[in-house]
């Protein structure tokens, strides 16, 4: 079987290329290309970046396999970027990584796949493919630290078809370990956390370079308490998010964060920690791995990349929207943010979270 693993040039993707190389599959390694590096200083030693594609290639070289650079540029821009600047505008925060997965590392990536004769497409995600019953289920990784199930709810079910994960059962430490042994070059890479177009996490510098500086996202407005009370002006609402506390007035008896941002009125509303606490989120822009769970079941909801899971029981369901009432409180759950809806470990699917309310 002739499997495309898409390599970024970490030691994750280069041992999948590795194992699934070792288990007798006819390996073709790939690296996306998404980026200008000429025009976008900084970007070189993120996940897609420069730096990504050279250790990329002498992986392949050191096992013997191909390796392909294909350049997704446009198809990164207009999915993954546009989306990013568009949500910030209408006062929401995205989670570029989950649309950079659902497109740019699987769709795009399939498509290519099927040009080259590939049965299969491989990544080096933490994360469990299970086949039985002829069902595929994507469960959460054996190393539930580094579980990365929260970053793929928005794939195609024709992708997780066709998807490979060797990573799945091992830890990092195992995974770090193995290749060494087979003397991978990047062995000891250390990991990237920024997203890889905006290099140091200025979200406003960078918006300011696709928005025009006339656009609501940048004038200022009032910031106002939850009983509309004045205390304050902002710069740009798109510099704030839910749940932050930073460039908010002082003098309040508790500590005070971001509770709502309105763009159409370019209001940032601010309160004590009490107000961020939701019971009833509201998820939509909904894609299911499965087929939809029903009205009654009971679940469990992820909305933060390093937030624990909590159970909870789905309350309406339609094709747009998934109301979910939870169990236990959850704070600062964002507009925009993704939900990941998991039954035990198993992920069902998930959206973009529309709202929580403080309901019992």
């Amino acid at each position: 079987m002739r499997v495309l693993v898409a390599m970024s040039g970490g030691v994750d993707s280069s041992l999948a290329a590795a194992l699934l190389s070792a288990r007798g599959f006819d390996v073709v390694g790939a690296t996306v290309k998404t980026l200008c590096y000429g025009e976008s200083p900084g970007t070189s030693k993120t996940c897609c970046g420069l730096e990504g594609i050279v250790d990329a290639r002498a992986v392949a070289q050191q096992l013997g396999i191909p390796h392909y650079v294909f350049d997704l540029e446009e198809e990164f821009a207009r999915d993954v970027i546009d989306d990013f600047v568009a949500e910030y505008a209408q006062g929401r925060t995205p989670n570029p990584c989950v649309r950079c997965n659902s497109y740019t590392k699987f769709r795009d990536l399939l498509r290519r796949a099927r040009m080259l004769g590939c049965d299969r497409i491989a990544t080096g995600h933490y994360a469990q493919i299970e086949r039985s019953d002829g069902r595929t289920r994507l469960r959460r990784a054996a190393d539930r630290s580094k579980d990365q199930t929260y970053f793929l709810w928005a794939i195609d079910r024709e992708v997780l078809d066709r998807l490979e994960l060797p990573l799945g059962k091992l830890t990092k430490q195992q995974v770090r370990k193995r290749a060494r042994e087979l003397g991978l070059e990047t062995a000891d890479k250390p990991e990237s956390f920024d997203i890889c177009f905006v290099p140091g996490g200025d979200y406003a510098g960078f918006l300011a370079t696709r928005l025009n500086q006339e656009h609501a996202a940048f004038q200022p407005g009032p910031i106002l308490t939850l009983d509309s009370r004045r205390v304050g002006s902002h710069e740009g609402y798109c510099r704030y998010t839910v749940g932050q506390r930073k460039r908010l007035p002082g003098g309040f008896p508790e500590p005070i964060y971001v509770v709502k941002i309105q763009p159409e009125t370019r209001t940032v509303v601010i309160g004590p920690a009490s107000a961020l606490e939701s019971r009833l989120v509201s998820v939509g822009e909904l894609n299911w791995l499965g087929e939809p769970p029903d009205v009654g079941v009971e679940v469990s909801l992820q909305i933060r990349h390093r937030a624990p899971e909590v159970a909870g029981r789905i309350t309406a369901l339609t094709a747009e929207r998934v109301a979910i009432h939870l169990s236990q409180a959850q704070r600062a759950v964002t507009p925009g943010q993704s939900a990941a809806i998991y039954e035990d470990d198993v992920l069902l699917g998930g959206g973009r979270i529309v709202g929580g309310s403080s309901c019992p």
